[in-house]
């Protein structure tokens, strides 16, 4: 998504700114593309003037310490299995069935934070970043009436509520995928979920952190197509001390009609700090 440094750029997020093999019958993904690890650049070719590329991970050098921490089955409840790994060059989220978090009402496998050259990453109030990266959702992964996230963002600590959160829900009896501005309780964006899933689609997420004066865009791209592209402003996207990403599967159990042996892709992150 194109952006346009200093004041423009500001503008443009004012106006309208988450088994090892693969389920049987699902389209699989073409995971030959590697993530290229890199020095931080204001120049680099990806990104527009403005912008400084802070983290990239590879997921086949840097694995699982390319992030702050991960939550793999906490309570247990799947003991000996890895449900968080990498396969194929990206990083691959199983959730069996029978696992539970350690609330027994949802599943949990995420991951959380950003960890570049051994320090974690901080995102502080009055900071603007954007995220882009690519998932594949299967068809197993389904749009639910209760809570589906693959992404979110919050404040660490325990018992802190989500800020921001992209998930898979039915809306008016369609699967969507949408992006949540928690706090502030306004949904920023939303698009059909079936036609994204079994191939690869890519994100790019802009936040400004403000307690009220926050902002956001969310773009999703299929191949050459925009299939959504959303902005708001004026929004609560703060709790305090820091916010934190997290990519995975985080849903509940509630709609179990809904609910299947399911997994998530994810690839090509990169995470800038407008400058």
């Amino acid at each position: 998504m194109a952006a346009t440094a200093g004041a423009a750029a500001i503008s443009a997020l004012v106006a309208l700114s988450l088994g090892t093999n693969a389920m049987a019958g699902e389209a699989q993904p073409d995971q030959k593309a590697k993530v290229e690890v890199r020095a931080a650049t204001a120049s680099d070719a990806n990104a527009d003037a403005g912008w400084t590329l802070r983290w990239s991970p590879d997921p086949v050098k840097d694995g699982l310490e390319a992030f702050e921490g991960v939550e793999d089955d906490r309570a247990g409840s799947d003991p000996g299995v890895k449900h968080i790994y990498v396969e194929d060059g990206a990083y691959r989220f199983d959730m069996p069935l029978e696992e539970r978090d350690s609330s027994p009402d949802r599943q949990r496998n995420e991951v959380k934070g950003m960890s570049a050259e051994g320090r974690d990453l901080t995102i502080s109030e009055g900071e603007t970043w954007r995220f882009t990266d690519s998932l594949f959702i299967p068809s197993s992964l389904e749009a639910t009436s209760s809570f589906t996230h693959i992404m979110q963002f919050k404040m660490p600590g325990a018992g802190s509520g989500p800020i921001i959160v992209m998930s898979l829900r039915q809306h008016d009896g369609k699967p969507t995928i949408e992006l949540n501005s928690a706090l502030s309780g306004r949904i920023v964006g939303r698009t059909d979920l079936a036609p994204l899933q079994n191939k690869w689609i890519g994100f790019d997420l802009q936040i400004t952190f403000g307690d009220g004066d926050g902002k956001i865009r969310w773009v999703v791209t299929d191949g050459s197509s925009t299939v959504a592209d959303a902005s708001a402003s004026g929004l609560d996207t703060w709790l305090g001390e820091r916010a934190r990403p997290k990519w995975g599967i985080y849903r509940s159990l509630k709609d179990s009609a809904h609910l299947k042996n399911t997994y998530l892709l994810v690839k090509d992150l990169k995470a800038y700090q407008q400058t």
